[in-house]
């Protein structure tokens, strides 16, 4: 179905705060929340604890910590290299005894090998071998565990939300300050505990507690190599000869925070980076601490003042990086970024330069309060009468197409396949910029063919449908197109009705 022309007509209230600000439109919520559209916006920012997911919630019972959740990654990396090393060892006695190559060929040698069921065969009756072993099921790595039980978390968060106005919040931040679960199992098995730990709890709190939360986090400084940095003139330096590695320093600054052309220098980078050196995890022999554990080495911290941005930062260990980051957290350079990337995820590619200058002024005021730029984004005339033009992004369309039709299978193995086949695999950006917060980037033909797919397998899913027109006007309502009402109306059945509504341009649009 194709995608129409960017109108002029301000959109419906209600679509916009499914489709903008939330995560699509359940049956029933349209009625419920028609009256006041903007007041359910404020309302979820106003409960409390609402983007925590709870460790004492007993349908969470898998998840863990992100410093448990490492010892387990790093135990099993243990295992896994004990076992390659005796499996190394048990061939090299094997190999000491096989026949010399001579002029007869060895009767073991030219043997040929018997496939199981041949062995099944020739065996005598009632011999150990006429019935093999089944194989043991392979145990699933530790890792590829804690990813499926934090990503069923995330999904079901999601489904339960009212709107999901704050769920989108954490996924915009948790993309903003992104990990990699392709950069090592250490990622793979804390990239859920990151988004829950150093995300989720100052979502609607201050800029600069989520910052330090998300630069100390053990999974960060391993993502983006500081446990690798060490100050050249400090005593490890010294000692091992090691020095600087600028990927953490850098992406602070050009991607958390001031942003590219800012002002910031190459100098400041190399003396950002000398500033945030000691902060490190933990190793498995946990020699400065519990393993898996944010820690501060000072022996590999680079000793002396530092100058960041025409500022003097005076020696002072671990509180030397505290005070830069609380500085450049609230710089107008940041706020500027911020406010730009909030009002492309929320209103359009191209923001209004105004709007983005209201969000900037916010931020600055309120010191970086993100409750406050939420309900400033809320409040912005643009927000409302923007047309919905953005795609939305493969988790959003996830996301909207369980709430729409049903949560699908108990098991986030299907949905994972599908933020796979359209190009943004959970926690898997392809940079440390994160995924393209571009509408276009996911409107390929490609991109159409398998959300057209994905529409058709979560149509089958469905076990009691009802009449597809009637689940139209619940979750798109008057935004219905006469094209997009005529092609449901005209299904041949009510999986291919439905499969219809999931990919009309009503629905696929933010």
């Amino acid at each position: 179905m194709a995608i129409p022309a960017k109108g002029s007509v301000p959109p419906d209230p209600v679509l916009v705060i499914f489709n903008r600000f939330g995560l699509g439109a359940r049956p029933g919520d349209r009625d419920r929340m028609a009256g006041d559209p903007r007041g359910y916006l404020k309302a979820e920012l106003r409960q409390p604890d609402i983007a925590m997911i709870a460790y004492d919630d007993p349908a969470y019972a898998d998840l863990l910590g992100s410093t448990p959740a490492i010892q387990a990654s790093m135990a099993a990396g243990f295992q896994r290299k004990l076992d390659r090393g005796l499996a190394k060892a048990a061939a090299q006695p094997a190999k000491a005894k096989a026949p010399a190559a001579t002029g007869a060929a060895s009767p073991i040698s030219t043997a040929p090998a018997m496939p199981s069921a041949a062995v099944k065969a020739s065996a005598p009756a009632g011999s150990p071998q006429a019935v093999p072993a089944k194989p043991t099921p392979a145990t699933p790595p530790v890792e590829a565990t804690l990813y499926r039980a934090e990503a069923q978390a995330r999904f079901d968060k999601a489904l339960r939300a009212e709107v999901g106005f704050v769920e989108r919040l954490v996924y915009f931040w948790s993309n903003h300050f992104c990990v990699c679960v392709a950069k090592d199992n250490i990622v793979r098995a804390s990239a859920g505990a990151f988004e829950r730990e150093a995300i989720r709890p100052f979502v609607l709190g201050r800029f600069a507690d989520m910052l330090m939360a998300v630069e100390r986090h053990p999974a960060m400084l391993f993502y983006l190599d500081n446990q690798q940095s060490v100050g050249p003139d400090s005593r490890a330096g010294k000692n091992r000869q090691r020095g600087l590695n600028e990927n953490l320093a850098r992406e602070i600054l050009e991607l958390h925070t001031l942003g590219v052309g800012s002002g910031y220098t190459q100098a400041d980078v190399t003396s950002f980076a000398r500033i945030m050196t000691g902060w490190t995890m933990a190793g498995r022999e946990g020699r400065l601490g519990e393993p898996g554990s944010s820690v501060f080495n000072a022996n590999a911290h680079e000793p002396g003042d530092a100058v960041l941005l025409g500022k003097t930062y005076p020696a002072g260990g671990v509180g030397q990086a505290e005070a830069a980051l609380n500085d450049i957290a609230i710089h107008p350079a940041t706020a500027q970024h911020i406010a730009t990337q909030l009002a492309r995820h929320f209103i359009s590619d191209d923001p209004p330069a105004a709007a983005v200058a209201r969000l900037a002024k916010v931020f600055l005021k309120n010191s970086g309060n993100l409750r406050a730029l939420a309900a400033a984004l809320i409040g912005m005339p643009e927000a409302w009468s923007t047309p919905l033009a953005k795609m939305r992004s493969p988790f959003d369309y996830v996301a909207a197409i369980r709430r729409a039709g049903g949560p699908g299978p108990n098991d986030p193995g299907q949905s994972l396949n599908w933020l796979n086949a359209l190009g943004e695999p959970l926690w898997q950006p392809p940079g440390p910029n994160g995924f393209s917060d571009q509408g276009d980037n996911w409107a390929s033909a490609e991109g159409m063919k398998i959300r057209l797919d994905i529409a058709w397998q979560a149509a089958q899913q469905v076990k009691d449908i009802g009449n597809p027109n009637d689940m139209l006007d619940a979750v798109i309502g008057p935004s219905a197109s006469p094209e997009t009402r005529q092609a449901v109306s005209r299904a041949e059945s009510k999986q291919q009705g439905l499969a219809l509504l999931l990919m009309a341009p009503e629905f696929q649009r933010r």
